[in-house]
């Protein structure tokens, strides 16, 4: 993936509360395991590394399903990056799966 690309498809992840910084790190939060997959070529060609991916928790969609929340933490290793303004602009503090008020 060209970087240019990767760029824009995690800012559309910020915007869509998906994407947050806590730290160092990159916070990506989906449903869809293949998400995580796209998640992990962005930040390979932007120059970072995926370091983990969880199972963060069960959410119910509906009254009779669940489906597998996945947390995964990269760190992108340019220190004043972009991304990471544009978050500050753009982002939130929480994802959009966080149970806060």
């Amino acid at each position: 993936m060209l970087p240019p690309v990767a760029r824009k498809k995690m800012q559309t992840w910020i915007r869509s509360r998906h994407l947050i910084c806590e730290g160092q790190f990159l916070i990506f939060e989906t449903l869809e395991y293949p998400a995580i997959e796209r998640f992990e070529q962005c930040i390979a060609s932007l120059g970072g590394s995926l370091i983990s991916v969880e199972l963060s928790k069960r959410v119910w969609i509906g009254n009779h399903r669940q489906v597998i929340l996945y947390q995964a933490k990269a760190s992108l290793h340019t220190p004043h990056h972009d991304l990471k303004q544009y978050w500050f602009k753009y982002g939130g503090c929480y994802t959009r799966f966080d149970e806060r008020p």
